[in-house]
């Protein structure tokens, strides 16, 4: 999956939307939007972090040796 491209920002704005709305409608403290968006955030970010570092050595032309 190509990073930032259109796969990715659809499965963003869906781990987002997942994100948020478990945390929003599962939490009764007063502070409960700000604890959503704030996770939903996290949750994002990881995914791009995650998917960045899958995708860096996708095409790597020296792979290392003896790799077993």
């Amino acid at each position: 999956m190509k990073l930032l491209g259109r796969n990715h920002i659809i499965i963003s704005v869906i781990t987002f939307v997942i994100l948020f709305l478990m945390n929003y409608i599962g939490n009764d403290l007063p502070d409960k939007l700000q604890r959503a968006l704030l996770t939903a955030f996290a949750g994002v970010i990881g995914l791009t972090v995650g998917l960045f570092i899958l995708n860096k050595g996708k095409n790597d032309k020296n792979p290392p040796q003896n790799f077993d």
